[in-house]
């Protein structure tokens, strides 16, 4: 295996490349297969991770490995950008739906019932965090300030409270994501303050 790595740094590396990639290749369909990447990213992914081989590839000893290491953890930060990206979607459309100040009162009136029944369906924790961010306007480190959470944990929670209310939103019809993949948990699990 080292005369792999030493081929990918030197400029005839076209064979032992070759020979690293229908290694890998294999490799790397079940990697995205198990993280349940959509076919047209897990191509990408792959392409991430070589580039990350070849900028480091002085410092690696077995190619195949690290490649296939690298690549899960791609894999782990793919799904972590998309739920980040539900999450501030979400978070974006609440803000907006609650500030449009052209809204009919009867729009007004049947989004807030809608909004107090999904946000009733959510653990008393969690109403509290997301009423005291959103609905009061509270910052960020006031509302751990208020709940009694560390100020270093308080954006975990309001991801995890978000995360929540992106399933009962979805559950309901009023927004749809694709779901993560297995063994990857988004249940609300806000602890207690210390």
């Amino acid at each position: 295996m080292a005369t792999v790595t030493a081929a990918i740094g030197s400029p005839h590396s076209n064979e032992a490349f070759a020979d690293l990639m229908s290694a890998a290749k294999p490799i790397a369909a079940r990697i995205c297969r198990r993280y349940r990447i959509p076919p047209q990213d897990a191509e990408d992914l792959m392409q991430q991770s070589l580039m990350a081989l070849i900028d480091g590839r002085e410092q690696v000893e077995n190619p195949e490995a690290w490649l296939a290491g690298t690549l899960r953890n791609h894999c782990l930060m793919y799904w972590r950008r998309r739920r980040r990206r539900l999450y501030s979607a979400v978070d974006t459309a609440i803000l907006e739906t609650l500030a449009e100040p052209t809204r009919s009162e009867q729009d007004t009136i049947e989004l807030s019932h809608d909004m107090a029944s999904i946000l009733g369906d959510l653990p008393s924790r969690c109403r509290s965090v997301l009423e005291l961010r959103y609905g009061l306007g509270c910052r960020p480190l006031e509302t751990a300030k208020r709940l009694g959470y560390r100020s270093s944990s308080i954006y975990k929670i309001l991801q995890r409270c978000l995360a929540a209310l992106s399933r009962r939103l979805t559950a309901s019809g009023l927004a749809a994501e694709t779901a993560p993949p297995a063994g990857v948990s988004t249940q609300c699990q806000v602890q207690p303050p210390d």
